[in-house]
């Protein structure tokens, strides 16, 4: 496993800024057009497209008064390891060190929801610690693949390969891999039908469960967290097909489509079907997939 290095030179630089500025906006504009899409498919105007930021700018000019100080450090501690995952993705930095650190940036958004007596946000914090159980295996056994696929674990790998990452090693196990990917992606949106623990939709029976005990400044920080995420696992769907840009576009708008659909056809399963249903076949999927590129 190759070490996580800064470079001094120009384009590491640009990277780094687009990672920690372009990143949340441009999930901010995703989280926007996710919105518009989603009220149109239910027959609504839909709010528009920049009402993500307005929201975001709203949380942060409004008094902030919480619970204890977990859940200040928590929300902090949340968005540092979002930033942080992200702009070592845009560094081509190691797909396992980056895992990590979402992952432990995850854990201290449940820290925050469990660390006040709120009932919602206690079975909120309960259902994403499953969550996480649920789709943090799927992604290590995605980023397996990948290794087996390039030989490594860093991103700039799969950018040196002269053929996409879904043709290198086959299609099928590739594709498999794919579809495991989209559960963690599903999971990491909070779509529907693995919305378990918090929502942005109206529909929940715990209100906004693991975000109860997040307000003013410090929601704001968590809303600008789960953008960077968005653009993090988007990050790791283009890497499927990165030999072109149209093909990424393409890719992204396809996968992004498929979920809004997913979203609005599906009904909300309860812990134990999210993750019966996503063990029994993601973790399937994977094997099948690894013994495959282990194979051959």
């Amino acid at each position: 496993m190759q070490a996580f290095e800064i470079g001094l030179n120009p384009a590491t630089f640009g990277w780094l800024l687009v990672g920690l500025l372009v990143a949340p906006v441009a999930g901010g504009l995703i989280a926007g057009v996710d919105r518009i899409l989603t009220a149109k498919c239910q027959s609504r105007v839909g709010p528009p497209l920049l009402q993500p930021f307005y929201d975001a700018a709203k949380l942060w000019g409004k008094e902030t008064k919480v619970s204890n100080v977990w859940i200040a450090f928590c929300s902090w501690m949340y968005f540092t390891a979002a930033a942080t995952s992200c702009v070592m993705f845009f560094l081509q930095s190691d797909l396992l060190i980056i895992f990590f650190v979402q992952a432990v940036g995850a854990v201290f958004l449940v820290i925050g929801a469990l660390s006040v007596p709120s009932p919602y946000s206690q079975i909120g914090g309960q259902r994403e610690l499953l969550q996480i159980m649920a789709y943090e295996p799927l992604l290590i056994l995605v980023f397996v693949g990948i290794f087996l696929a390039t030989g490594s674990f860093n991103i700039s790998a799969v950018y040196a390969m002269d053929k996409p990452l879904m043709l290198e090693s086959g299609v099928v196990p590739m594709v498999l891999l794919f579809v495991v990917l989209g559960y963690a992606l599903t999971i990491k949106l909070r779509k529907s039908p693995f919305d378990i623990s918090g929502s942005h939709h109206a529909h929940q029976e715990i209100v906004r469960g693991v975000f109860t005990e997040y307000s003013g400044r410090y929601l704001a920080l968590v809303e600008v967290a789960h953008w960077y995420e968005v653009v993090l696992v988007l990050g790791v769907v283009a890497l499927f097909w990165a030999t072109s840009w149209y093909a990424i576009v393409i890719l992204l708008v396809l996968t992004y489509a498929a979920e809004i659909l997913v979203d609005n056809i599906t009904a909300r399963l309860s812990w134990r079907a999210m993750l019966g249903k996503l063990w029994a076949s993601g973790l399937a999927l994977s094997f099948v997939s690894l013994a495959w590129l282990y194979a051959f």
